[in-house]
């Protein structure tokens, strides 16, 4: 956060990565506080719930004609369990986000940091990020309205035996996860950096991150693809080891196996909020988009409830 503006943008990935884990450093308290209390819950969360799942899942394959009043309890407990689950995972994946933006501005701006006054900012820029990933839900669920359509037109091209069919839908399914769905990921976390450091959100954020995106898409899908792969390799070995592993490895391995883990899924997570966060600056760099960190001090002042300075021509006049 050091590097003067017009250094920013032309900042490599391993530039970018280095640049976003210094800054811990700057607030080492604030930040293992964070990471404590939002960050390991996540993550913890994330991997542990196959779990709490996968007994109840075993035991609806297994038995699937069992007695009907318990298969019905099996099924309400499980949609209850993963009911709660995605509101879990919504609720402090929102809360993370918002605290690390908010703290990684507030050092770029010179603003005193604390884990106290993040905390307090949390609740408006929880209320601008939901706006916001409601309108990514939106625009998820009509890709996966898409995604689905095609898997069907697959399934349906293999029953018949229409090669041509199969492959065409085969590459539209590809082309949907590796590039929209990658893109869309995208699109979304640079939305959420948008809504807590300018004065808008919802729809109004997701066209300013379609514009900052432009000339740097590239850069954006490479990050967004790696850390989805990276923690798709956590999550299999989780699952492979920790969930399914009990005849293969003892009860302590699998213990000592899952806390690794889920320590490396809240460094991943971390250093992912971290990058999304610096990535905006970069973006709005190349773009020739400059920051004013006076601006950027007030902004971030008014979720405090400090006072913001008025700036209108008619109010400095009277001045």
């Amino acid at each position: 956060m050091d590097l003067a503006q017009e250094e920013v943008q032309f900042l490599t990935i391993p530039d970018l990565l280095r640049e976003s884990t210094a800054i811990p450093r700057r607030s080492p308290k604030t930040f293992y506080l964070i990471t404590l209390t939002l960050i390991f819950p996540l993550s913890f969360a994330i991997l542990a719930h196959s779990l709490f799942t996968h007994p109840i899942l075993s035991q609806l394959e297994n038995h699937p004609s069992a007695d009907d009043s318990q298969t019905r309890h099996e099924w309400t407990l499980l949609l209850i369990f993963q009911f709660c689950y995605l509101i879990f995972l919504f609720a402090f994946s929102l809360l993370s986000t918002a605290a690390v933006v908010f703290t990684v501005a507030s050092i770029y701006t010179g603003k005193p940091v604390s884990f106290s006054s993040t905390i307090s900012a949390i609740p408006k820029v929880f209320k601008r990020l939901f706006i916001t990933f409601l309108w990514v839900t939106l625009m998820m669920a009509l890709y996966n309205t898409i995604f689905v359509v095609f898997l069907v037109v697959l399934v349906i091209a293999i029953d018949i035996n229409d090669s041509l069919l199969a492959l065409f839908s085969l590459m539209v399914i590809l082309l949907l996860f590796l590039v929209v769905h990658v893109y869309i990921t995208a699109l979304w976390h640079l939305a959420s950096v948008v809504s807590v450091l300018e004065p808008i959100y919802g729809l109004a954020a997701m066209k300013k991150s379609y514009e900052l995106l432009k000339g740097r898409a590239r850069m954006a899908l490479v990050l967004v693809f790696g850390y989805l792969g990276v923690c798709g390799v956590i999550a299999g070995t989780f699952a492979s080891v920790v969930v399914h592993g009990g005849d293969r490895y003892g009860v302590f391995s699998r213990i000592v196996v899952g806390g690794f883990l889920v320590g490396v899924l809240v460094i991943v997570n971390l250093v992912g909020l971290l990058v999304q966060s610096v990535f905006y600056y970069l973006a709005k760099s190349y773009h020739h988009q400059g920051i004013d960190k006076s601006a950027l001090h007030e902004h971030l002042g008014g979720y405090l409830g400090e006072y913001v300075p008025l700036k209108s021509n008619i109010q400095m006049e009277d001045i």
